[in-house]
């Protein structure tokens, strides 16, 4: 009966295309798994989300720190709602300010207030620690970089 059960479940991959590389599997489970672990970390340490931190970065690496919405969306990869609605809790607690376009009156930005930059300032710390117990420490440098250029084929395509 086992071979059955096998049998039918060989089929069904074949029929949905067959299997992804090992790797592709291993790599998004690695991702699920660090990104889980760094949004605990964040929300227990500094009372963000994950993603709301990448907000305040995207931020503070900005001229001026501020940013249209739609970059904001663009940086962040996610959805323009997406971007609302993070930036909707953030100017709630005072991270994050609406900013007027002087050349432009349908365009604001969000820009980031000096509470924003304190608390991404104190969480950045602990992220990169976090990153680096995390990630790099499994790592040796060379392996580092060999994956460093894995990754940077993937972006680039």
């Amino acid at each position: 009966m086992a071979t059955r059960t096998g049998d039918t479940a060989t089929a069904q991959r074949q029929r949905a295309g067959g299997d992804p590389p090992p790797a592709w599997v291993e790599f998004l489970k690695a991702h699920a798994a660090i990104t889980r672990e760094l949004d605990v970390s964040m929300r227990r340490q500094h009372g963000l989300s994950l993603n709301e931190y990448e907000v305040l970065l995207q931020l503070w690496l900005a001229d001026d720190g501020r940013l249209r919405r739609v970059d904001l969306a663009e940086r962040l990869l996610i959805t323009q709602g997406g971007v609302t609605r993070l930036l909707a809790g953030l100017e709630r607690e005072g991270m994050v300010q609406r900013a007027p376009c002087p050349d432009d009156a349908r365009v604001v930005y969000a820009q980031l207030t000096p509470a924003g930059r304190r608390r991404l300032n104190a969480a950045r710390r602990d992220h990169l620690a976090d990153v680096s117990r995390l990630f790099g420490a499994r790592f040796r440098a060379a392996e580092l970089d060999q994956l460093g250029g894995f990754m940077e084929r993937l972006s680039a395509g």
